[in-house]
């Protein structure tokens, strides 16, 4: 046991700091500024995910209005 008594304890005790959520504003710039960072990262990947999504939506309706005509 120690020799100091209970009462000459300098013990303080704080709450623990409580974070306010982010605003929709704030979650928004977050995710636009970190989808533009992954796009500049990528570079030409994006690009070419883009154009083969665009090359696949192309050929599926000329081929649903060549099947449908």
């Amino acid at each position: 046991m120690s020799d100091t008594p209970i009462d000459n304890l300098n013990v303080s005790i704080e709450a623990p700091a409580v974070e306010t959520p982010p605003t929709p504003e704030e979650l928004k710039s977050k995710f636009v500024k970190y989808a533009m960072r992954n796009m500049v990262k990528k570079g030409g990947k994006s690009l070419q995910h883009f154009a083969l999504s665009a090359i696949g939506l192309l050929t599926l309706f000329v081929g649903l209005a060549y099947l449908t005509r």
